[in-house]
């Protein structure tokens, strides 16, 4: 599977200038490329409480619709992180668009500082089957607990894909994170984040990577904006869980109700609190 992690510099609340940022990689993709990556809340960026009503928008949405389109126009998949407005509330969500429309959505289910008063929690986790590889979305801070990956490799992830906003001095903490939570769960984790300074003068760490499932740091980018094509063997996937399967040996399950969809669509509900 060839993959490019697109590392960017956004602008907050600047959705045309992001967006078109977007388009331009997705046209520029090479011709075999099979899924395409973008940071956590690339289109917006990442808005205030005094902004994300006003920048914020539907899954239906005009930035969407143009991603889905180019996505359509390449045949390629692209994840991609967005600020959306569900009739008034606000989520931290990260997609996975393929030609055929949206196959995959996952609401921020930890909220880190800046987005408390800004965004609501997500209540699930989810994966789908894409390309033939069961695949799940995670962002950011998400990666930090151990639980929110286990909850995607107990609905059957072979992928992990994150989208990532992390800024310094934090880079080490999702460097360290990533490659376990790749090994934990013996799934490929790819990472994409975001680089240079925001609105709020946070300077984010870069480092988008892949991990194969044996958690083996396979790439990893340095500081700079940039394109970065990398390839999964996917074989690793049987190797890696050749001589045993943590998912089999561990003692404790997660909880929460399973839902399956006929489409293809898993997820795991996560019990109220």
């Amino acid at each position: 599977m060839k993959v490019e992690l697109v590392q960017l510099a956004g602008r907050d609340n600047d959705t045309a200038y992001n967006l078109q940022r977007t388009l331009a990689a997705i046209a520029a993709c090479a011709a075999d490329t099979q899924l395409i990556m973008f940071p956590e809340g690339h289109l917006m960026g990442f808005p205030s409480a005094a902004s994300v009503a006003e920048v914020a928008e539907p899954l239906d949405g005009p930035s969407v619709s143009a991603v889905v389109a180019a996505a359509r126009e390449r045949n390629v998949a692209v994840a991609i992180g967005m600020a959306e407005n569900d009739n008034g509330r606000f989520y931290n969500t990260t997609l996975l668009i393929t030609p055929e429309g949206i196959a995959l959505k996952y609401r921020k289910t930890h909220l880190w500082a800046s987005d408390r008063g800004v965004f609501e929690a997500g209540d699930r986790y989810a994966t789908c089957l894409w390309n033939g590889v069961r695949v799940g979305l995670l962002i950011c801070y998400d990666i930090e607990f151990p639980e929110s990956a286990r909850a995607l490799a107990q609905l059957g992830a072979e992928l992990l894909i994150v989208t990532n906003g992390n800024m310094d001095p934090y880079g080490p903490t999702h460097r360290t994170a990533i490659m376990a939570r790749a090994q934990e769960n013996q799934a490929f984790a790819l990472m994409v984040n975001r680089v240079e300074t925001g609105d709020d003068n946070l300077l984010f760490a870069g480092g988008s990577a892949l991990v194969d499932p044996l958690g083996t740091l396979l790439f990893e980018a340095g500081r700079e904006e940039g394109t970065f094509a990398v390839e999964l063997d996917l074989h690793q996937l049987t190797a890696a869980r050749q001589n045993y399967r943590y998912l089999d040996d561990q003692r404790l399950k997660l909880p929460g109700e399973v839902v399956e969809h006929a489409s293809g669509l898993r997820e795991l509900l996560i019990p109220a609190r």
